[in-house]
């Protein structure tokens, strides 16, 4: 383990200058990667535990942290753990959702909450007033509110009063949303604070769990939706707003040392033209998206929630896709995006992996 920690040995030249020993001999790394012996010229280095920085400082490092931070270590290790479900796993895990009043002042049902969020992408807390403002104050004790084109708390029905179908009774399939932007946002929130009529249930899609099932069955068709930049529009043009975004990044993002899936953009409505690539890659991609939305359709993959008067959902925009049932009658709908660095902080300060 050592001689690939030697190899990998970053550590010497991340923050001051690092001393490795061997024999008599002492050796100085420096930032610059330049490097003077101070004492003779080993013949082979040992990897010791202690590192001398400007001014005589030393630092001290054990084994256990060296091997948890070498490259290897991290080759074998996870960012984020994860439980990928379908509807099944989900409603059989029977996980809890927070309630206002304890969520607002105790910081164990916050941990709690945020756990959850973490492991599933989505989480809930129930028995919220029906109020704007009470929906921005349960959003507020997790996050930053990001504010966009459609506001920092938005409230709408059915009206068509902007360039989107969401504002419409219409069924809309499953997507991520704002894939027209290059950092998409992190967190989606819904409340719904009336509906006078029938339909209108939410859907909701663990994307990871998809796009898993696609690396199993065809791993060089996982490896093109990660590489191709697919460029995504959002084109508003009334009145009152006036937009052009335009948001480019592949479908299925992973980290490189890990191939760890961690965001994927897909948003059929708001795809636009494919011209990054030669036109054979072009159809190969798209017979990949093709087995994608062929996983993320199967109708055991889909969890389908009622939104009533007081449930306030909480999504990861960079996991959980989500949809809606055509509906009926009057529905107020209010909600906001909030900032993904923020949760993950959140998170890490009560002791999480995030």
């Amino acid at each position: 383990m050592f001689g690939a920690l030697k190899r990998s040995l970053g550590l010497a030249a991340t923050r001051s200058q690092g001393l490795l020993a061997a024999g008599g001999g002492r050796r100085w790394w420096s930032l610059a990667g330049q490097s003077r012996a101070c004492a003779g010229t080993p013949a082979a280095l040992q990897l010791r535990d202690e590192f001398l920085g400007p001014g005589g400082h030393v630092s001290k490092y054990s084994h256990s942290w060296l091997a948890e931070n070498s490259y290897e270590g991290k080759q074998k290790s996870i960012v984020q753990p994860r439980v990928l479900w379908n509807s099944d796993i989900y409603e059989n895990a029977n996980i809890p959702s927070a309630k206002w009043e304890t969520f607002m002042s105790c910081n164990d049902e916050l941990k709690n909450f945020l756990q959850n969020y973490l492991v599933y992408g989505i989480a809930f807390v129930d028995d919220v007033p029906a109020t704007v403002e009470a929906t921005e104050a349960v959003t507020q004790r997790v996050s930053l509110i990001r504010e966009t084109t459609y506001g920092r708390v938005w409230s709408f029905t059915s009206d068509f009063s902007r360039g989107d179908t969401a504002y419409s009774q219409l069924s809309l399939d499953r997507h991520t949303d704002t894939s027209y932007f290059q950092e998409p946002c992190g967190i989606q929130v819904f409340h719904c604070l009336k509906h006078e009529g029938t339909g209108g249930r939410t859907l909701l899609v663990d994307g990871f769990y998809a796009a898993e099932k696609l690396r199993q069955q065809s791993p060089e068709n996982f490896k093109l939706l990660a590489h191709v930049p697919i460029k995504h529009d959002y084109i508003e043009n009334t009145a009152n707003h006036q937009n052009h975004m335009t948001g480019i990044g592949p479908v299925l993002n992973v980290y490189p040392w890990n191939n760890e899936l961690y965001l994927i953009r897909y948003n059929n409505y708001d795809r636009s033209v494919i011209n990054t690539v030669p036109h054979d890659i072009v159809h190969r991609w798209y017979m990949a998206h093709r087995d994608l939305t062929t996983e993320l359709r199967r109708p055991e993959n889909e969890l389908w929630v009622k939104l009533t008067p007081g449930k306030v959902i909480f999504i990861d925009n960079w996991r959980v896709m989500h949809g809606r049932e055509s509906f009926t009658g009057l529905r107020q709908l209010c909600g906001c995006y909030l900032t993904r660095d923020d949760v993950l902080s959140a998170a890490r300060c009560f002791g999480l992996q995030a």
